[in-house]
């Protein structure tokens, strides 16, 4: 298996809020490297040319770790943003937090509290997506065990990958890992031993917290 446990954003997600007149626009994606992530940042400032500033962060799961303020003073945009990303625990995740002036100065103190909230805020609507181990187990059943299996599946959180209909059934599930063998268990015991599961491999797939 490739990777470790971690938590990341469960979508796509944007907010809007508006701070003495500027708005502030903050986007969040899931992203995997640091191309994604700049792409993430020209994709916003595509669909906002007219912004003075879009600020961003982003923090992977491989190490990386940046953060621009896009002009603004230095310290009150895109640090306050790295760290509502750190805060929740997150990784392989990019914020990009578009301003229109609003005409009205905010100073360090107040600029620093808007970018931070926005991105708190849009991560709080994102909601979390943590990455586990799943094994994979090919079952080899009868068309009634077949229905008997499909509904013991969700009992395990366990997810249907695929499926071939010949003249039995091979079913491709995923299961969380440490559920692995009460689930190749119970497939044993519930289909008296007519089927048993043959275990592949084992990826990270996400559950929605």
């Amino acid at each position: 298996m490739n990777g470790e446990i971690f938590r990341t954003v469960a979508g796509d997600m944007e907010i809007e809020l508006e701070e003495k007149r500027s708005t502030f626009i903050a986007a969040v994606r899931r992203v995997a490297t640091e191309e994604e992530a700049e792409a993430f940042v020209k994709e916003r400032r595509r669909l906002h040319p007219s912004a003075r500033h879009t600020v961003h962060a982003y923090i992977l799961k491989k190490g990386a770790e940046r953060y621009a303020d896009d002009s603004e003073p230095q310290g009150t945009a895109g640090v306050p943003t790295l760290e509502a990303i750190r805060r929740a625990g997150l990784s392989d995740v990019c914020i990009a937090t578009t301003r229109y002036f609003g005409g009205i100065l905010l100073g360090t103190g107040g600029l620093t509290r808007a970018y931070g909230g926005a991105a708190q805020r849009v991560l709080d609507a994102a909601g979390v997506a943590e990455f586990v181990p799943f094994t994979d187990y090919l079952l080899d059943c009868t068309y009634p065990d077949y229905q008997k299996l499909l509904q013991e599946l969700p009992k395990f959180e366990g997810r249907e990958r695929g499926v071939e209909f010949a003249d039995r059934v091979r079913l491709t599930v995923g299961v969380p890992a440490e559920q692995g063998e009460r689930f190749a268990a119970r497939v044993v015991d519930h289909t008296a031993g007519r089927c048993v599961p043959e275990k592949k491999e084992t990826v990270l797939d996400s559950k929605t917290l």
